[in-house]
């Protein structure tokens, strides 16, 4: 692995130039248009990174959008309430994200006077910003030579220098790291990271084969010259993901609807989602289920599967419809779910923030009950 680096260290050091120059012609030419790129503040270059975690750029477009109309601001962010900042986010999942956002913005009016820090030290002290983040506000918003190491860089690398370790350990991130500052130019420093994350997400692609004959760096390419394109990156096995039962439940009751919010630490934390309970519910225990929770069933009504996945488990769940004629939540002998509570069809929408994992029930809500 060191030898085939050090290898392709060789083989590319004579050509930087010519090599970060061609990069950058392709870019000017192929360039993705993304609005964050049309204003790169480091307001909106900052929003559309957290935002990208994890998420893929189409879908990252609208929320963009919208999160910048009802909050332009650093200071807009900072001021904000938490269920008008976890509203806007409402579907993009990893919620930890936006609350960082919120952290960090208050940190930076206390802290810069309402400016974005410029280097990548500094950055690194707001909350929710890593190495990767820093390195990508420095580098579009400051012009700072430091290459923006994301998965799309380390594929890249992979490939050009045919690195044979997990590219998931650190030190792969560190090899390619010192990989690019041999071919990074002393300016256009952001160009030459987004020209790297429109290489790795366009050409060099992840799934299936990559498009090596649109890659302005074919020719250098190691695993391209012998033919081992899929080879690389060498990504460890997933571990399997715990699957989790739960019964969901859309209780209405004088035109309204039951919420509750979750713990403030754990999964989803903090968010608000509806009634559920672990393992699948037949009919009867429904009901004991709703009484429990001090509502009278009057109807139910099965509702369809559904399931979601997260990162490292996965929730299969059914789900019940109740309508209810009363609701006695304090009643005596009865469990107290103090953050149980009643939601009009108007705060479902404006007000509180409901995760995507129960999005196949909150298709399922229905507007002529509410």
């Amino acid at each position: 692995m060191e030898k085939g680096l050090k290898e392709a260290a060789k083989e590319s050091a004579p050509t930087a130039v010519s090599q970060a120059r061609r990069l950058l012609e392709w870019y000017d030419g192929n360039r993705r248009i993304l609005p964050w790129r049309e204003d790169p503040s480091p307001y909106h270059v900052w929003l559309s990174e957290i935002m990208l975690q994890q998420t893929r750029v189409e879908a990252v477009r609208d929320y963009y959008t919208r999160f910048l109309a009802a909050l332009p601001t650093i200071e807009s962010l900072a001021k904000a309430d938490e269920d008008v900042y976890l509203k806007l986010w409402e579907g993009l999942g990893y919620y930890s994200r936006v609350r960082n956002l919120h952290k960090a913005a208050c940190q930076i009016m206390a802290e810069h006077g309402g400016h974005m820090p410029g280097t990548y030290d500094q950055l690194l002290k707001l909350a929710g910003i890593g190495p990767y983040t820093a390195s990508a506000i420095a580098s579009i918003c400051f012009d700072a030579r430091i290459p923006a190491v994301d998965g799309n860089l380390l594929r890249v690398f992979a490939r050009m220098t045919g690195y044979d370790g997990s590219i998931k350990a650190d030190a792969a991130r560190t090899a390619a790291r010192d990989y690019y500052l041999t071919i990074f130019p002393e300016h256009r420093c952001g160009d030459m990271n987004q020209a790297l994350m429109d290489l790795g997400a366009c050409v060099c692609l992840p799934k299936g084969a990559p498009l090596c004959q649109e890659c302005p760096w074919a020719e250098l390419c190691r695993a391209h010259r012998e033919g081992r394109e899929q080879d690389f990156p060498v990504v460890p096995a997933r571990k399997a993901r715990t699957v989790e039962d739960k019964t969901v439940f859309l209780i209405y009751y004088e035109q309204k609807l039951a919420l509750r919010k979750r713990p403030e630490h754990g999964l989803l934390a903090g968010l608000y989602e509806f009634p559920n309970a672990p393992g699948t519910l037949d009919r009867e225990e429904a009901i004991r289920f709703a009484r429990d929770l001090g509502f009278g069933a009057v109807r139910l009504q099965k509702l369809p599967a559904s399931k979601h996945i997260f990162s490292h488990r996965e929730w299969h769940m059914t789900g019940w419809q109740i309508l209810a004629d009363e609701w006695e939540p304090f009643a005596e002998g009865k469990p107290r779910d103090h953050e149980l509570f009643l939601a009009s069809a108007r705060q479902l929408e404006e007000v509180y923030s409901i995760p995507s994992a129960f999005a196949g029930y909150q298709k399922e809500v229905r507007k002529d009950y509410l």
